[in-house]
């Protein structure tokens, strides 16, 4: 039976056995017994790290630390709220942040904890609890944007919209008529993206973005 430490586009936490590319944190939610309670983050800090750091293995689900997460590849992490780590994934942090930077017309990169605060604003709506959403045209989203398409999450890239599922992403598909859509991914995350950062993409992605 697998963990239920796999995060959706739509920052769901589910028992899957699919693999990804990178994990992530947002605190400990596991109960002594490795399920999850009700909390969905103990912290404002959702970050996705590299799978593999310097050989060691570790516990997904220590005693009373962090609940390891993991993602089909970063398109989906930035869509569920994510941005990259700090320590582990220093080089895509700082260009995370000169992204964020640029996007707003900033002098130099903000502190992750301004980043962050900023982010829960636009991932999490306060009473429910549940993922905020928004509507946007499809042409003028960038490419790595994630939107809710026939039901179910879908990638952008070269204006098509691409079906996503742990089995890996769908053919591009450009439905007639399709213009607004539900968008996944949170606005300041649609930002960097638009300023130029590139998130790792699955191999099933038809090109890769770095």
């Amino acid at each position: 039976m697998p963990l239920q430490n796999r995060v959706l586009p739509t920052q769901e936490i589910v028992a899957e056995s699919g693999r990804g590319l990178l994990m992530g944190n947002r605190g400990t939610l596991h109960r002594p017994d490795r399920t999850l309670g009700v909390t969905r983050w103990r912290s404002n800090a959702w970050i996705c790290c590299v799978l593999d750091w310097k050989g060691g293995q570790r516990d997904p689900m220590p005693p009373g630390r962090w609940t390891a997460l993991f993602f089909f590849d970063e398109a989906v992490a930035l869509a569920a709220g994510h941005r990259p780590c700090a320590y582990c994934r220093r080089h895509d942090y700082l260009l995370y942040a000169g992204a964020w930077a640029a996007g707003r017309g900033l002098s130099e990169r903000p502190r992750a904890a301004a980043m962050d605060r900023q982010l829960h604003l636009e991932r999490v709506e306060p009473r429910t609890r549940r993922q905020r959403t928004t509507i946007a045209e499809l042409d003028e989203l960038p490419d790595g944007a994630m939107i809710r398409f026939d039901g179910r999450p879908a990638l952008v890239l070269d204006g098509s919209v691409l079906s996503w599922s742990w089995e890996g992403y769908a053919s591009p598909t450009r439905p007639a008529g399709l213009r607004q859509v539900e968008v996944l991914t949170p606005p300041a995350n649609l930002l960097v993206l638009k300023a130029g950062f590139a998130p790792l993409l699955h191999s099933s992605a038809p090109r890769q973005l770095r």
